[in-house]
């Protein structure tokens, strides 16, 4: 794939000039040393018995029924890493294996609590070709959701949340910001958002989704110490990334596959949307940027097996 500089370069200032209308998701992060002592933590295991080394049961909102069958929309039993000094929740960026080439493709389906209207009145913030462009190209994929946009979709929620193909991560419910200032969203306090991350599981429960795990994305990638304290006891691995697809209001599809696959290395976690109205051609640059990396001789994962070598 040939594609100008200049079209990347044009790419990424127009994420940058656009990622506050899309609220951030995707567009930063926390601050370079905001709980980095987290990101130290390490697998854990999760058939081990909960210990101060490791992560306790990913149970992190609805609860194993009286008979012990986990209820749908449960976090399922995949592999977190160990909290971070203090109990702070750990921070997962990019797999620590840098030699096995494998990536994780993830897609945030954002919509913030206040969105219905928009939603009512024709605004898409769902991308059903996108899932059906995946579940095609037989690529397995994490898709950090919303409880609103659960809430919103959830027959697709449900369509998602079933198939084998794909993990279902927790992205708030609300999209409000868990540390302040955060691209312009309203912060929530501690304890609104440790209720925002249980909302988000108990919606995804009612959709009638399974394939859920205890991974959460903060709105905007904004966190710093005291946001990863709010959430510890949900028991979640905070996972980010360390490649941008700009795929943010992007109008070139070759302008975000070509980011892509210049950002690509072992063990990477791609940030993209599934979002028809904030993100219009991802699904065209995914069909460019699946085929190029599966002939560089990349393997695509989910989360949760990058968390788990």
């Amino acid at each position: 794939m040939t594609i100008s500089v200049r079209k990347v370069a044009a790419a990424a200032a127009l994420g940058a000039a656009l990622g506050s209308a899309l609220v951030g998701c995707g567009a930063g992060g926390g601050t370079p040393d905001a709980g980095g002592r987290a990101r130290m933590g390490t697998s854990a295991d999760p058939t081990a018995p909960p210990s101060a080394s490791t992560s306790a049961s990913p149970q992190a909102s609805p609860r194993p029924s009286p008979s012990g069958t986990p209820q749908a929309g449960a976090p399922g039993k995949a592999p977190t890493m160990a909290p971070g000094p203090n109990g702070l929740t750990p921070v997962f960026e990019r797999a620590k294996q840098h030699t096995d080439k494998t990536v994780a493709l993830t897609f945030d389906a954002d919509m913030t609590s206040d969105q219905g209207p928009r939603a009512a009145g024709g605004e898409h913030f769902d991308n059903p070709q996108l899932i059906s462009t995946l579940r095609t190209l037989k690529v397995p994929s994490t898709i950090f959701m919303t409880g609103r946009w659960a809430e919103e979709y959830p027959d697709q929620a449900k369509s998602v949340g079933t198939d084998p193909n794909f993990e279902i991560a927790n992205h708030s419910y609300s999209h409000h910001a868990f540390k302040s200032p955060c691209y312009g969203l309203p912060a929530l306090d501690e304890a609104a958002a440790r209720a925002d991350v249980d909302r988000a599981f108990e919606a995804f429960h009612k959709a009638g989704a399974v394939n859920t795990v205890p991974y959460f994305r903060f709105p905007g990638g904004c966190y710093d110490d005291q946001a990863l304290r709010a959430v510890s006891t949900a028991k979640v691995t905070a996972v980010q990334w360390d490649v941008v697809s700009g795929d943010a209001f992007a109008k070139d599809p070759d302008a975000v596959a070509e980011q892509v696959l210049s950002g690509v290395k072992p063990g990477s976690v791609v940030v993209m949307h599934c979002t028809r109205s904030a993100a219009p051609v991802t699904e065209e640059a995914v069909r460019k940027i699946v085929p190029e990396l599966r002939k560089r001789g990349y393997r695509f994962v989910k989360v949760s097996e990058l968390i788990g070598k």
